[in-house]
C-alpha cells in the first residue's frame, strides 16, 4: 500500500466512467485517490486540493468548450502555491496534445487516450522518483516544446479492470437510484461530427471491444444489492444490439439477466442507431428491462444524413421510432438542426421531419448545432475551406448564407431557455416522460398508469407544436424581404410568446410529475420491482 495521494478534477453531473475506472486501478495499486467535482468553482477546488496535498492532479477535459475554464482553474491552484504533477486526459487533450500544452503552460503532462495503464505508471514513477517522461502514451513538456512518446495499445480485456470508482448513488425517478454503466468502449462508425472513432483508431488495438455480458450483469446486480440501484443508463457510444456478433452479445446479457433475476427488477436506457432497432431484438431487450433508447439520429434530411456520413436513409429512423413505439419502449434522439452545410430550406425540411417524428408526443424536440469538434472530418473540412474560426480549442463557423446565421442566432435567442435550461420544457417534459415510463413498468396497465401516460404524451405534443410554430414563424421572417425594424419587432413578439408558453409547459409537467410521484412511491418493502441497498460512496465490491 502506497498511501500517496492522487487527485482526480472531472466534470460529476453524473459519473464520470473514465475517471472512475483509473481511480479504480489506482485504488487496487493502493493509492489514495480522491475524485473532486470540476463544476465546485476554483476557490472550493482550491481548498479541498491544499487539504490533501495530492502527488498528482489529474485534470479530466472531456468538454473541448470549457478549456479557458479550465485554464483558469489550474492558473489559480499553481498561483495558490499548489506545486503536485498537473496531468490532463481526455479527447481533445489526446487528439491536441501540442496546442492544449502551449494554451496551458502549467500542465506537465498529457495522458493520451485511454489512461488506465498510462496514468498508473506515471504516478508510480513519479512516486518512485524514477523517469516519468518515458512512460508510453504520454505527452510532456521537452526542451523543445510539447513531445509525445509512443502509443500505448488499447487494453483489449476490459474486464480485466476493476469496477469504477463511484459517487454517492443519486435517485433517477419515484426514489429510484441509478448508475451509469459501460457494456464496451468504442464505435466501428465513422461519423462527420464525431471524434470517437479518431479517439480510438489512433492507438494500436480495435476499434470497440466490448466486456462479457456475464460481467455486466454481475456488475448490475451488485449495484442493486449494495447501493440500492435499479435504473442504469449505458453510457457505450453504440450499445452492442446490431450485428450477428451484437445479436449473440445481447442474447446472452438478456438470459443473464433473467437467470439471475434481475428482469423484472431492473430497467436499463441504451445508446444505439437507428438502423440497429430490430423488433425481435428490441422485444428481446424490453423483457429483459430496457424501457428507453437515445437513438442518433442527427438530421431529417438524406442530404444532410450523407454529409455527416451516417450511413442512415430518413425513412430507417421513422421505421426505428414506429419498432419502437409499438413494443412501447421510449427514445429520446440527437438532432443537428444546424450544420455547416444548412440552408434556409434544409432547416425547413428538418422542421418538417421533426414534425412528423414526434409531433404526437411520442418524444420531445430537440435541436443544437453542429460544433467542429477536433480530429472530426468537419473540422477538416471547415478548414480546408478556409471557414474553422479557432481560438484557444474554440471551433465555431459561419453558414454559408448569411441569413442562416441570422436565423440560427433567432433560434438560439427565442428557445435558449426551452432547450438549454435546467428548467426548461426540454428538460422538464422528458423527466416527466421517464417518470411515467418507469410507473408504467412498475404498475403494468393500471387505470392511473395507463392515464399519465397518455396525459404526459398529450402535453409533450401540445409543447413540441407550440415550438415548432414559433420555429416556422423564425424560417418565415429569415425568408422575408421585410425591414430589420420589422423583423426585430417580430422576433421580440415570437420571443415573448415562447417565454410565456414555456412558463406554462413547465408548470404543467411539474406538476404532472408531483402526480405521479403521488401515485407510484409505494413503500419500498412492497414493491417486487425494487430493493434498496447501501451506498458507500465508492467502489462496487465484485
Amino acid at each position: 500500500m502506497t498511501g500517496s495521494r492522487i487527485v482526480l478534477i472531472a466534470f460529476q453531473e453524473q459519473d464520470n466512467l473514465g475517471v472512475g475506472y483509473i481511480a479504480a486501478v489506482l485504488h487496487r495499486k493502493g493509492f489514495d485517490v480522491r475524485i473532486v467535482d470540476f463544476r465546485l468553482g476554483s476557490e472550493e477546488i482550491a481548498r479541498t486540493v491544499r487539504a490533501i496535498d495530492p502527488m498528482v492532479i489529474g485534470f479530466s477535459i472531456i468538454f473541448q468548450y470549457h478549456l479557458d475554464e479550465f485554464k483558469e482553474l489550474i492558473e489559480a491552484l499553481r498561483a495558490g502555491g499548489i506545486r503536485s504533477h498537473f496531468c490532463a486526459g481526455g479527447h481533445y487533450p489526446s487528439l491536441r496534445y501540442r496546442e492544449l500544452m502551449n494554451f496551458v503552460p502549467n500542465l506537465d503532462s498529457v495522458v493520451l487516450f485511454e489512461g488506465e495503464h498510462t496514468f498508473l505508471e506515471l504516478v508510480e514513477k513519479l512516486e518512485s522518483g524514477s523517469e516519468w517522461r518515458e512512460v508510453r502514451g504520454l505527452a510532456y513538456r521537452g526542451e523543445d516544446g510539447p513531445s509525445a512518446n509512443a502509443l500505448r495499445p488499447l487494453e483489449s480485456n476490459l474486464d480485466l479492470f476493476p469496477p469504477p470508482v463511484r459517487q454517492p448513488s443519486r435517485e433517477y425517478v419515484l426514489g429510484r437510484k441509478y448508475a451509469t454503466i459501460l457494456a464496451g468502449r468504442g464505435c466501428v462508425y465513422d461519423c462527420s461530427f464525431c471524434s470517437i472513432r479518431n479517439f480510438y483508431s489512433e492507438p494500436p488495438g480495435p476499434l470497440k471491444r466490448i466486456r462479457r455480458p456475464e460481467m455486466v450483469v454481475r456488475e448490475m446486480e451488485l449495484l442493486l444489492e449494495q447501493r440500492g440501484c435499479s435504473v442504469f443508463m449505458f453510457q457505450d457510444d453504440d450499445f452492442p444490439a446490431g450485428g450477428r456478433s451484437d445479436r449473440e452479445w445481447i442474447t446472452r446479457f438478456c438470459a443473464e439477466l433473467e437467470n439471475r433475476g434481475l428482469a423484472d427488477r431492473v430497467l436499463w436506457k441504451v445508446n444505439c442507431r437507428p438502423d440497429e432497432i430490430e423488433e425481435g431484438v428490441i422485444r428481446m431487450m424490453r423483457d429483459a428491462g430496457l424501457f428507453l433508447v437515445y437513438l442518433g439520429i442527427e438530421s431529417g434530411t438524406d442530404d444532410g444524413l450523407k454529409v455527416m456520413n451516417k450511413r442512415i436513409s430518413v425513412d430507417q429512423c421513422f421505421s426505428a421510432v414506429d419498432r419502437l413505439g409499438r413494443l412501447g419502449v421510449g427514445y429520446d434522439f440527437g438532432f443537428m438542426l444546424f450544420d455547416p452545410h444548412s440552408t434556409i430550406d434544409s432547416v425547413e425540411a428538418n422542421l418538417r421531419f421533426l414534425e412528423r417524428l414526434c409531433g404526437d408526443g411520442s418524444s420531445s424536440i430537440t435541436y443544437c448545432k453542429m460544433l467542429p469538434y477536433a480530429g472530426t472530418r468537419i473540422e477538416r473540412e471547415l478548414r480546408e475551406a478556409g471557414r474553422l474560426r479557432e481560438d484557444s480549442g474554440f471551433a465555431d463557423y459561419s453558414f454559408i448564407d448569411p441569413r442562416v446565421d441570422e436565423l440560427f442566432g433567432w433560434f438560439s435567442r427565442v428557445f435558449s431557455t426551452w432547450i438549454t435550461g435546467h428548467h426548461g420544457v426540454l428538460n422538464v417534459s422528458r423527466w416527466a416522460r421517464y417518470h411515467v415510463a418507469v410507473l408504467a413498468r412498475a404498475q403494468a396497465a393500471s387505470e392511473e398508469s395507463v392515464d399519465l401516460q397518455r396525459r404526459t404524451q398529450e402535453l409533450v405534443s401540445q409543447s413540441n407544436r407550440i415550438f415548432l410554430d414559433a420555429a416556422h414563424r423564425l424560417v418565415t421572417a429569415a425568408r422575408s424581404s421585410a425591414s430589420a425594424g420589422k423583423q426585430g419587432a417580430l422576433i421580440v413578439e415570437i420571443s415573448d410568446e415562447v417565454e410565456g408558453e414555456h412558463t406554462r409547459f413547465s408548470r404543467a409537467f411539474h406538476e404532472l410529475m408531483t402526480e405521479v410521484d403521488r401515485v407510484g412511491m409505494p413503500p419500498a418493502e412492497s414493491s417486487k420491482l425494487w430493493r434498496s441497498g447501501t451506498d458507500d460512496g465508492c467502489a462496487v465490491h465484485m
